[in-house]
């Protein structure tokens, strides 16, 4: 890449960030601000839309008022974290329901018992559990008046972080997001890149309401609307966290790991152009060990955002990619098995639900 830098835009579960990047991974400036938590209730946690909306545009502008030359903009975002919104007007119909959320977990009990979980992960990876989207747009669909109804019409869109950011940014031109947020629903295929219809029918989600997924660094995710930072600048990039902190680590090659410690702590291996089929929770342990521990030697942050440069750097270095889901490179889409340990508010913990420290899949 020649002239410009880019925008990285990384919003976590605690915070929303801005950070402009030169084509060296040189920091240029950076803005950042505090995501309020919401506890409804035990075990629920949420974001305000709005507000993480808000934020984003408060961030980029002040990081581009520091270092105002961007050829493109990339996302990176906490991943399973739910929202559904009107297509018309672009407004939530509910609080984002945030990744560590467990009120789905009711619904993913009653599939396990009904033998549901081998087919789960045999299609995503993944093990049932309410960590991931699924039985959270499940929730909504069944406990907020109409949107059940309004989603068959096709009234009202789903999307992870980036979605919905890149929805706002583009001024509702694009209903999109990347293969690595897609595979953190538990209604993606990992081995076909695609929305399985059978659990679309499990979990009782209208496909009409799903995105488009892309490749992860692409041409296809159009600009932003010129009246957000005084021009268009196109957005080249969504990827998930903890991939974008794999991708950063240059993980490329099968074999190489990236633990990454913030709200929680998280593994990912790159297993390849094959998703093995593991049975082995010593990883749980070690992750559930290394969550324990107060000392963090890196600011992880900076690599999830600083991630998005290789994928920019190569995207704008290529060919606009096809709409169709693939790839960016072999073997990465296995990194949808990862393996998460999640230490959470000790409000956001109902009876049962394993202490901070304690190994969780996900």
């Amino acid at each position: 890449m020649t002239g410009g830098s880019i925008l990285a835009i990384d919003q976590g579960t605690t915070s929303t960030r801005a950070m402009v990047f030169d084509d060296q991974a040189r920091i240029l400036a950076r803005a950042q601000q505090e995501l309020p938590q919401i506890y409804p209730a035990d075990g629920w946690v949420e974001h305000d839309p709005e507000e993480i909306w808000r934020a984003t545009l408060d961030v980029c502008r002040e990081a581009l008022a520091k270092a105002p030359d961007v050829a493109a903009i990339g996302i990176t975002n906490q991943r399973e974290t739910t929202i559904l919104w009107e297509r018309t007007t672009g407004r939530p119909i509910h609080n984002a329901i945030v990744w560590q959320d467990r009120r789905g977990a009711t619904l993913c009990r009653k599939l396990e018992e009904a033998g549901e979980g081998p087919r789960v992960q045999a299609i995503t990876g993944l093990l049932l559990d309410p960590y991931f989207s699924a039985s959270k747009i499940a929730w909504l669909l069944d406990h907020v008046p109409g949107a059940r109804g309004r989603a068959e019409k096709g009234e009202l869109a789903f999307g992870t972080i980036d979605s919905f950011l890149l929805w706002r940014l583009s001024g509702g031109r694009l209903h999109a997001t990347d293969a690595t947020n897609a595979s953190r629903t538990l209604l993606f295929d990992i081995n076909r890149q695609d929305w399985d219809q059978g659990l679309l029918d499990l979990f009782g989600v209208p496909r009409a309401l799903l995105p488009d997924v892309r490749d992860s660094s692409s041409a296809e995710f159009g600009a932003s609307e010129p009246s957000h930072f005084g021009r268009a600048i196109p957005i080249r990039s969504l990827v998930g966290d903890q991939q974008a902190a794999a991708v950063g680590q240059a993980c490329f090659q099968p074999g190489m790991i990236k633990s990454t410690y913030g709200t929680g702590c998280f593994v990912l291996l790159n297993a390849g152009a094959k998703a093995p089929v593991s049975r082995c929770r010593l990883v749980a342990t070690v992750a559930s060990r290394l969550a324990g521990r107060t000392a963090y030697a890196l600011e992880g942050s900076i690599f999830i955002a600083g991630a998005a440069v290789q994928w920019l750097r190569d995207g704008l270095a290529s060919s606009p990619a096809p709409a169709r889901a693939r790839p960016s490179r072999p073997g990465f889409p296995a990194m949808a098995g990862s393996i998460s340990c999640r230490p959470s508010p000790a409000s956001a913990r109902p009876t049962g639900i394993p202490t901070p420290g304690a190994p969780s899949w996900g």
